[in-house]
């Protein structure tokens, strides 16, 4: 296979990849449970449900993003489009991030690799110490 297929190859299967997860991200999550997840569910049961919202508070004015989602939604949108896009928003994101750190991980690992583009090409040994076949002819 040469390295043009595998290429595309990869490439159709990222875009496959990404494609069912937006799907999945904007058609399946309004769909999710409106009950409390795991973690609000232990702080109702433990009773520190409203200490953990000051510290919230407190995160969210500290991180340049945190006011832009609320709970599993857009602020500022409509209500009937608010997850759907907020999922959307998170899964280009998290691809985004997850493609950049794969980026720079793999140009670190391989620093002198070659250009997989390009024919490698070996040129064969001309070493002068070998035996050519005209050499071994009896005159």
């Amino acid at each position: 296979m040469s390295s043009l297929e595998t290429k595309l190859r990869n490439r159709s299967l990222i875009l496959v990849g990404l494609g069912l997860s937006l799907l999945v991200a904007v058609f399946l999550s309004p769909l999710a449970s409106k009950d409390p997840d795991g973690l609000d569910r232990v702080a109702q049961d433990q009773k520190f449900e409203e200490k953990a919202a000051k510290d919230e508070e407190v995160v969210a004015k500290k991180l340049p993003f945190a006011n832009i989602f609320e709970e599993y939604s857009l602020r500022g949108a409509p209500e009937a489009i608010a997850t759907p896009l907020a999922g959307l928003l998170g899964t280009l994101a998290t691809f985004g991030i997850a493609w950049g750190i794969g980026k720079i991980l793999i140009k670190g690992n391989l620093p002198d690799a070659p250009d997989f583009e390009q024919d490698i090409v070996l040129e064969p040994n001309n070493n002068s110490s070998q035996s050519r076949p005209e050499d071994d002819q009896i005159s």
